[in-house]
């Protein structure tokens, strides 16, 4: 067993929160102290990206430090074998509860079944603000006192208005205050017993975006940034069937105006500013305990929201406002208020709790400790590799190549240059040739390669002979079987198929 060291974590995970929308970030419209505090105490990541911007793949990504190809689950109707354990696979939360932290849960995880606990010893759900009929402990919470989750479909505007929505639960018993009021719960019972490792889930700022009435703070549609405007040369396939998946809702975003966009970001900055007053309080908690000088802080998100950027809402593609996310890491006794301009992925984090906490990251995971900590690790990451069921991605820190299926008909792809075309306006594929060609035979075959050996690993559990199909008598003679599934170490040791 590894031993801990005396870090706590506090692991704080809003869903869906854009970085651009913290004043950490250069966001001037909204003020966000409290989220600012953890920067100023500690390293701001620059460019780090969700490599699956997507609710349960982004999730799983971190639960098991792997990629979505390898661990299986690149969509939000997938999840992680109920029998991962057998094939050696341990969550970040099994390893550290195994060296001797005591690990929690509260609010959203996302995961299937939505009360599994994958290695979390404490556990309060809260879970995704769509997922209305689930009755987990916010459920219970909202019962006792004579109110109840609303479904999309029952607040009336939620279509027409693009995700906008108004509820009569007030701020007290809300979303985001109920997770980080039981958080604090949590330190304030626990944290002295000893190391813990606590990740809180917020639900907001993802939609309904619903801020609370009562909430001092509101923000006015006029007072936000603009949207980035869909481009012709992007090709118009995504965008497309954005719109036909929204449809199929009732959702019409063909009619999707800048005026509504505006709106949509007025109401969603209001979540953020609610998430960041909670994040203050959850400081304060481990302050008022005496373990603030002793609990690495670690802020982050699943993915961000297009807020209707390129004519589309909601998240699962390779743009800025999607994949790009805000990550700070705060570890005390050392000098805050860095910026790091490295590349870095959201599942770094669990390497890096890992590594803080003095335990082995497992052979099998593609995670790796975060720079400008003074960890030990691999050298700063060349590129990002995303991947999604219907989309690919690879991005070097300026040319950022996209790929989309487009499932019944051509696909879509997009080459940006970041340093000259921050917005990601001008696809360079739509006039190919010269540079842009070389660009894309490089990010492609790059891409290639990551998409090949984390296929091949994938397929570790199928594999009845790990080293050679001619080792082993037993394996010759007449009714053979193999253990399954193979364990997860055994597919670094394959060697030559042909």
């Amino acid at each position: 067993m590894d031993s801990p060291t005396a870090h706590n974590f506090l692991f704080l995970f809003p869903d869906q929160l854009r970085r651009d929308f913290l004043s950490c970030y250069g966001a001037t419209f909204i003020d966000t102290p409290n989220v600012d505090w953890i920067a100023d105490h500690g390293v701001r990541y620059d460019n780090a990206y969700s490599a699956s911007p997507l609710c349960v793949p982004a999730r799983t990504a971190l639960l098991t430090g792997m990629n979505a190809l390898r661990n299986g689950v690149t969509d939000n109707l997938h999840a992680l074998r109920p029998d991962y354990a057998r094939s050696g696979i341990r969550t970040w939360p099994q390893i550290l509860a195994a060296a001797g932290y005591y690990t929690a849960a509260v609010g959203k995880m996302h995961f299937y079944p939505w009360d599994a606990r994958h290695g979390f010893q404490y556990r309060v759900v809260c879970e995704d603000k769509l997922w209305s009929l689930i009755r987990d402990d916010y459920y219970h919470y909202l019962k006792d006192r004579g109110l109840r989750k609303l479904g999309w479909r029952e607040y009336g505007e939620y279509l027409d208005r693009k995700g906008v929505a108004h509820t009569d639960v007030p701020w007290e018993h809300s979303w985001d205050r109920y997770t980080g009021r039981e958080a604090r719960r949590f330190i304030d019972t626990h944290g002295r017993d000893g190391p813990f490792a606590l990740m809180v889930g917020f639900p907001g700022p993802h939609d309904p975006y619903d801020p609370a009435k009562d909430f001092p703070h509101t923000y006015r549609a006029q007072d936000m940034p603009a949207p980035i405007p869909a481009a012709d040369s992007h090709g118009g396939t995504l965008r497309a069937a954005r719109i036909r998946s929204r449809a199929g809702m009732g959702m019409d975003l063909t009619s999707y105006t800048v005026e509504e966009m505006l709106d949509v970001r007025a109401h969603y900055a209001g979540l953020v500013k609610q998430i960041d007053h909670e994040v203050g309080e959850l400081i304060d908690a481990l302050r008022r305990n005496g373990l603030l000088d002793n609990t690495v802080i670690v802020f982050a998100t699943d993915h961000g929201d297009h807020l209707g950027d390129h004519g589309i809402e909601g998240k699962a593609t390779f743009y800025e406002s999607a994949s790009h996310v805000p990550l700070l890491v705060r570890v005390p006794g050392r000098e805050g208020g860095a910026a790091c301009p490295d590349l870095v992925e959201l599942r770094d984090v669990t390497a890096t709790m890992l590594a803080l906490a003095g335990c082995t990251l497992p052979d099998y995971a593609d995670a790796q400790p975060l720079p400008a900590l003074g960890l030990d690790g691999k050298p700063p990451r060349s590129h990002v590799f995303g991947c999604l069921t219907q989309s690919w991605m690879a991005f070097d820190g300026r040319h950022k190549l996209a790929k989309y299926s487009g499932r019944a008909g051509p696909g879509e792809a997009h080459l940006f240059d970041l340093h000259t075309d921050p917005d990601e306006q001008n696809n360079l594929l739509a006039s190919p040739g010269g540079e842009a060609a070389a660009v894309y035979s490089r990010l492609d075959a790059a891409l290639t390669q990551e998409i090949m050996s984390s296929t091949a690993f994938a397929m570790h559990d199928r594999m009845p002979m790990p080293y050679s199909m001619s080792g082993g008598e037993d394996a010759a003679r007449e009714g053979w079987t193999w253990p399954y599934p193979s364990p997860a170490s055994a597919a670094a040791q394959v060697g030559d198929p042909y």
